[in-house]
């Protein structure tokens, strides 16, 4: 008998994921569906698939040899899919994407609607986060990502330009002085983000990179949000990206220093799987991201000067 495609569907994800709960997840499918999938192609097949202990699931060494020929069909199937959709030119499905949490709820929220109200035959899975989402594994089809991209299987589209700039509260500046230099941040409270290197910042002239600029601080967090609101209290001089604190300096609430010392570039790219490239959907939402933030994002306009093109 021809095995069931369900049950081979099912046993790639638990095999992939290594939980049958994450596998049911993705498939939309409950765990004991997907436990009863997995043994009747096991039945199938006369062959035990996965090892199953209370503590871990890892697949026998048959499972191991299935398993790859599987993803190649299953791959093979998306790939056909894709095609099809294609020719028919009509985005449409589910569309799972992620991205960072401050910038995703900040500026990619209000993106949205529009995009959903253009594309009616699309339903929009999102997630917020700030951990490093693996797309293939964990099935995502698109992430908004910050910042120099490691080298990866992965296609990525540049989107815009991410500024940043050193700044403070007007206040501060009065108080400590205002920095003309960087090394000079030496001499003052830097609120720091404890997710990059929180010792240290980097900058550029126009003759190359200046070395590393070691800082000092009673305050860190992982979250710019976080940083604006301590920087907007007086509390110190921060080193964040113009979508955070545009706003702020436009209104004089946050004053930019050291404007001519330009970190090295970063942008916002869209990242997708080589194997969703031919997707409507997938396409229609990047290239509407481009639309909505490139080429010069709207929370940099009306700031100014040279500005500080953020790196890290």
């Amino acid at each position: 008998m021809t095995p069931r495609f369900d049950g081979l569907q099912a046993f790639v994800r638990v095999a992939e994921s290594g939980s049958f709960s994450e596998a049911a997840r993705r498939l939309g499918l409950s765990k004991s569906m997907v436990s009863r999938q997995v043994s009747a192609l096991e039945a199938d097949l006369g062959v035990r698939l996965l090892h199953r202990t209370t503590r871990s699931l890892s697949p026998t060494e048959a499972g191991r040899a299935y398993l790859e020929r599987c993803q190649r069909i299953l791959a093979d199937l998306d790939e056909a899919n894709l095609l099809v959709s294609r020719l028919q030119a009509v985005p449409r499905g589910s569309l799972r994407v992620t991205a960072p949490l401050s910038f995703g709820t900040g500026h990619l929220a209000a993106a949205l609607p529009d995009f959903l109200e253009r594309y009616p035959e699309i339903e929009l899975d999102m997630n917020m986060t700030d951990r490093y989402v693996d797309l293939v594994d964990e099935g995502w089809d698109v992430a908004v990502r910050i910042g120099r991209l490691a080298d990866s299987s992965l296609i990525a589209r540049r989107l815009a330009p991410i500024r940043r700039v050193v700044c403070a509260a007007p206040a501060y500046l009065e108080r400590h002085g205002v920095p003309r230099t960087p090394t000079e941040l030496s001499g003052h409270d830097c609120l720091s983000h404890s997710a990059v290197n929180p010792w240290e910042w980097r900058f550029a002239t126009p003759d190359g990179p200046l070395p590393p600029v070691e800082i000092r601080g009673r305050f860190h967090a992982d979250n710019g949000d976080v940083l604006r609101v301590m920087a907007l209290a007086g509390q110190g001089l921060t080193f964040l990206p113009t979508f955070f604190v545009g706003d702020d300096i436009r209104a004089g609430r946050l004053v930019p220093v050291l404007e001519e010392f330009v970190p090295l570039d970063v942008a916002l790219h869209a990242v997708y799987p080589h194997n969703r490239h031919l997707s409507p959907k997938v396409r229609a939402f990047v290239n509407h991201l481009a639309e909505t933030f490139g080429p010069e994002p709207y929370w940099d306009r009306g700031i100014g000067g040279q500005g500080a093109h953020g790196g890290r």
